[in-house]
């Protein structure tokens, strides 16, 4: 008899634990929260049935955007936050401080796992890096966005959101500074740039590549970013409403010195956009050798490093291998900490 009971006891037990267990492993709670922060974009853009042209973007909000990927339960607790609702043409210094200013303050939430940024692609390389220099987490800051409107024929931005997420309340992104999430792949925000004007894989990361990929929700990485960024930085944009201003000068053919003259009158700093390895005229020469404004050479081709070795002018610093619009964000960060020449080629080599 007390073997009979002892029986039905652990019979009762076990139906007690298992559902108190399942309800565990499926409560999103459980799984730490991530806050979306929604920008706009293509992602969010709505056009006419099927078509991948001539949509409006940055139509629908965080919460519609979350709405259309119901699988997001299984991952994460999601808090959506409209940081605005545009084209990312139309992102601002003072857009990416609010960005900025909410991750790191939310950071502090023990709760919250990780963030995900949707955004237009057209600028989402400048965003990342802006916040990898700047986000003071080791909790992942994903980007993400998609190049076809939600009301295409195969929209690519519900599964780039919920790999995204995937990737942002996971352990392996921890302390991988600001990634990139896009068509199954994993990118680091300092090589991240866009290559294509319409296809679904755009977003690359060019002669250095992926650092992981996405299957099936799972996230596989496979490389960690060398440069410093994140919590490693001394760029401090707390309370800040603007930034330098700092100007591309893209040099061509018969390309005026009027334009240096001109860029350098209404900048704190510039960034050339040179030829080659960072090469322009003779003309161009003598008019940035005369200005006494911050200059860093960069080139208009998609890979590459300019060294100080490939330098045409003594008062000009060598962007590395980041790209004239990259290497715009890092003059103007440094710009906020008064650097001068020798400090900017450190930074250059650093960042």
């Amino acid at each position: 008899m007390k073997g009979i009971l002892a029986f039905i006891l652990c019979i009762a037990l076990v139906l007690y634990i298992v559902p108190i267990n399942a309800n565990a492993a499926t409560d999103p709670g459980s799984k730490g929260k991530i806050v979306v922060l929604a920008t706009g974009g293509t992602i969010a853009g709505v056009g006419d049935a099927g078509k991948t042209a001539g949509y409006k973007p940055g139509s629908l909000t965080a919460e519609e955007l979350l709405a259309a990927v119901p699988q997001l339960a299984d991952v994460a607790e999601i808090e959506a936050i409209q940081i605005c609702n545009v084209n990312s043409d139309d992102i601002t210094a003072e857009t990416w401080l609010t960005i900025v200013n909410t991750i790191n303050e939310k950071a502090a939430d023990p709760e919250v796992k990780g963030f995900v940024i949707t955004h237009g692609t057209d600028t989402l390389e400048e965003t990342a890096y802006f916040l990898n220099l700047t986000v003071k987490t080791d909790k992942p800051v994903v980007l993400t966005g998609s190049m076809r409107p939600s009301t295409s024929i195969s929209a690519d931005g519900p599964m780039n959101l919920y790999e995204a997420v995937c990737v942002a309340a996971s352990e392996e992104a921890v302390g991988q500074g600001v990634l990139v999430v896009f068509s199954d792949r994993i990118f680091a925000a300092r090589t991240v740039t866009k290559t294509s004007t319409y296809h679904v894989t755009a977003i690359s990361s060019g002669e250095t590549g992926a650092i992981g990929i996405v299957r099936d929700g799972e996230v596989l990485i496979y490389e960690s970013p060398a440069k410093k960024h994140t919590t490693e930085t001394e760029f401090d944009v707390s309370g800040l409403k603007d930034l330098p201003k700092v100007s591309i000068l893209y040099f061509s053919v018969d390309a005026s010195p009027k334009l240096v003259k001109y860029a350098a009158k209404n900048s704190d700093g510039l960034v050339i956009a040179g030829a080659g390895a960072g090469e322009f005229s003779k003309k161009w020469i003598k008019a940035i050798k005369k200005l006494k404004i911050p200059v860093v050479i960069s080139s208009r081709i998609d890979d590459g490093v300019i060294t100080k070795d490939n330098l045409l002018c003594k008062n000009t610093v060598a962007a590395d291998n980041l790209s004239p619009q990259k290497a715009t964000i890092l003059l103007r960060l440094a710009l906020l900490n008064s650097a001068d020449q020798e400090t900017l080629e450190k930074m250059f080599l650093e960042y």
